[in-house]
């Protein structure tokens, strides 16, 4: 590739180039992204340097970090590269089955393991060599512009009212349980809305800040304050603190019952009449006629079904 400056020296590979070492933030690990050698990105990094007229990235010592200008380029990158995209999307022209497109979905780590195995079979069945990435939501996570600017094809999440201005399918629905360890007091004979006020709950740390879970929106109805004992950060991580401890764990029935599988645990109904958990994609208007976004939105719902229905 020559480094020489022409009169139109952007082109999507040095855009994507480009995007991929903001991100990255690493030459190395924005070749193994780009399925590229060092020396490739190393000369393209400096074809952009000379094309934008900045350095773009700068040794810290922590790593490389991006400049200002840089960082105020990336919108308008995604933008250019959004449009690019959307001109030459051929529907003619996705083949699962030869394409190497990298698919992301944005989702939070409390999915029923099963749905997430029934995803990973298809898609490595069905598109072998194409690129999914599972992105985990987090309270800082904008995954509306991140749905918007392409960062993420979807997003996967359970929120009461979601956001109107992207397209929505359901997935699947799932029973509010509780978690409990084998020896704990209540494991066989059951809970009372008195035992769950009484109870020590392990909670984790909301994924979103404008958006109020299931579970927490119900107590929060029926002013319940429960005693939340133990905060923590992921939701695969609570099972484990279950095991000989007095902790209570509210979570879906398909969640807990893979951990109930593999630990001394023990699933007990919730006496809090919680309505079903309801999980669903959401994706951008930018994506909605795309022949491979549709392909992917169907492989998610064919997906949810088996979950709901295993011999569907």
């Amino acid at each position: 590739m020559s480094l020489r400056r022409s009169d139109d020296p952007l082109d999507t590979y040095v855009i994507r180039i480009f995007l991929l070492l903001i991100t990255e933030r690493c030459v190395s690990r924005t070749a193994l992204r780009m399925n590229q050698s060092q020396p490739a990105v190393s000369a393209a990094l400096k074809r952009l340097r000379d094309i934008l007229g900045d350095p773009l990235l700068v040794r810290e010592k922590g790593g490389m970090v991006p400049t200002e200008r840089a960082l105020a380029l990336m919108s308008h990158a995604k933008g250019a590269l959004a449009e690019i995209d959307l001109m030459t999307d051929s529907p003619e022209s996705f083949e699962p089955h030869s394409t190497r497109h990298e698919f992301r979905i944005g989702a939070p780590d409390y999915l029923a393991p099963v749905f997430v195995a029934s995803v990973a079979e298809r898609f490595r069945r069905d598109a072998p060599h194409a690129r999914l990435s599972l992105l985990a939501l987090g309270p800082n996570f904008d995954f509306e512009r991140s749905l918007a600017e392409g960062d993420l094809d979807v997003v996967i999440g359970n929120w009461p009212e979601p956001p109107n201005r992207m397209h929505l399918s359901m997935l699947l629905e799932d029973e509010i349980v509780c978690l409990v360890g084998a020896s704990h007091p209540l494991a066989k004979k059951g809970m009372s809305t008195e035992d769950y006020m009484r109870a020590a709950h392990v909670v984790p740390m909301p994924y979103s800040i404008s958006q109020r879970g299931v579970i927490d929106g119900v107590l929060a109805s029926m002013r319940i304050n429960r005693d939340e004992r133990l905060v923590v950060q992921s939701f695969t991580a609570a099972p484990y603190l279950l095991q000989n401890t007095d902790l209570v764990f509210t979570t879906t029935r398909h969640f807990a019952q893979f951990y109930a599988n593999l630990l001394a645990l023990v699933i007990i109904p919730s006496p809090i009449a919680f309505p079903p958990m309801r999980f669903y994609q959401l994706w951008h208007e930018r994506n909605h006629h795309s022949t491979g976004h549709r392909w992917l939105r169907r492989l998610l719902s064919d997906c949810g079904r088996r979950v709901v229905s295993p011999k569907a």
